[in-house]
């Protein structure tokens, strides 16, 4: 039996987070949404299936795998979206033959290996299209993450379904000056996680969720539902409900509903709230991001060329890998910053668009160090984290850059216009 999970074409939707990985990457709760589907089909063998660029990262992440392989389907397949934010119950390979769907979007399909050798096509789009006609079709109701603010607004929910499968336990070193409010039931410590004396865990409105390798300095306060991810540091943190961490971050001030995707800083004080942070992002001290307007009007960000009503009061950043800030950047709601930006504070909020590459210095966009010196720089970081600069990661920001070029030199000539 096979677990198909792949990408469809909604995956520019959540740019500017999947401009550097599969949609099936991006985290939700304590996992990434790929890893919420294979825990439903645990002894399947897995294929995945995205955009041909970013094969080359996925499997430097996560290992040889077998990607795009269409004859792979040969055989009894279950094939998930990758969109899909899977719960118990939504997803079994046991069954009849059948197409599960949300309005036009196809959230799963089951199928017999007869069936598979019949309809394959030479892509998989055109393969689902045809299992679509053929096989019996049911609307079902499932969560399938259409926007950034998606991830954000399930998080809490994503949290508290992921405790269910990690389970409670005190195994690291929990000193007995801290405190913990409510019922230690809803607390995990892993065996290597350390809690200093002077901090409080609050676990009274869902699970605090703390992994391996993590610690969480004095007179930091942690409240539920929140994951704080393998080898994290906090240091004086107000780190708020619906917080998820992945690994390798460090995080001071406050943090409200947010998601940070790996191996980014914000240190020191400041507010981060209702947003999803990329890998490799330095938030500088004091930068905060707004995330409701003040006359309490749904917030409005830039996809694909437009702003699309998120008709949701509270959205706040949504911020590619590699992106750097400033002591003191102001960010509006709504923000969408592409990749490997470098943003200057000017006293004003930020533009609420930043295609990537860009950097934004004295209310100017300008094309700051370029390609070759921003590479050079980004490996100087990741090297503070014994990580690699690869050359695969190289040839996809290279591909970022060349294809996000008219449009940022189109923000380029209009600043100059405006200054003069």
């Amino acid at each position: 039996m096979k677990l198909c999970i792949f990408e469809d074409k909604k995956y520019d939707n959540l740019y500017p987070l999947t401009l550097t990985r599969a949609v099936f990457e991006l985290r939700c709760g304590a996992t990434v949404l790929m890893d919420k589907i294979e825990r439903s089909a645990p002894n399947a063998d897995v294929v995945y299936f995205m955009r041909d660029h970013l094969v080359a990262i996925f499997k430097e992440r996560y290992g040889e795998r077998c990607v795009n392989e269409l004859n792979a389907l040969k055989d009894d397949v279950l094939l998930v979206n990758g969109r899909l934010l899977a719960k118990t119950g939504d997803l079994s390979l046991e069954g009849d033959e059948e197409v599960a769907v949300k309005g036009e979007d196809i959230v799963y399909v089951r199928a017999k290996k007869e069936t598979m050798e019949k309809l394959l096509a030479d892509s998989l789009e055109k393969t689902l299209e045809k299992l679509k006609g053929e096989l019996s079709v049911k609307e079902v109701d499932a969560t399938l993450i259409e926007y950034p603010w998606d991830l954000i607004n399930n998080n809490s929910k994503a949290i508290v379904e992921d405790f269910k499968h990690i389970g409670s336990g005190i195994h690291g070193e929990l000193h007995p000056q801290a405190v913990v409010v409510g019922d230690k039931e809803n607390l995990y410590i892993a065996k290597t996680a350390r809690v200093h004396p002077y901090t409080v865990i609050d676990v009274e409105n869902g699970p605090v969720i703390i992994d391996e390798g993590t610690i969480v300095y004095p007179f930091s306060r942690i409240e539920g539902p929140t994951y704080v991810g393998k080898n994290c540091w906090i240091l004086r943190g107000n780190i708020r409900e619906g917080v998820s961490l992945g690994p390798v971050c460090r995080v001071g001030g406050e943090v409200e509903e947010s998601i940070i995707h790996g191996y980014s800083n914000k240190y020191h004080t400041g507010f981060l709230g209702h947003s999803y942070v990329g890998e490799w992002v330095n938030i500088g001290a004091l930068t905060t991001n707004s995330d409701i307007k003040n006359d309490y009007t749904s917030v409005k960000v830039y996809i694909k060329g437009e702003f699309v009503d998120t008709k949701t009061q509270k959205v706040g950043s949504f911020i590619g890998d590699h992106t750097k800030f400033s002591i003191g950047c102001l960010l509006n709601t709504g923000s969408h910053i592409g990749v490997a930006c470098n943003l200057l504070a000017s006293g004003e909020p930020l533009p609420k668009y930043i295609p990537s590459f860009c950097w934004y210095f004295r209310g100017r966009f300008s094309r700051g160090w370029g390609f070759r010196r921003t590479i050079k720089s980004e490996s100087a970081m990741m090297a503070r984290r014994k990580v690699e600069m690869t050359e695969a990661r190289v040839k996809l920001l290279r591909r970022i850059y060349d294809e996000t070029k008219e449009e940022r030199e189109t923000l380029i000539r209009m600043s100059r216009r405006r200054v003069r």
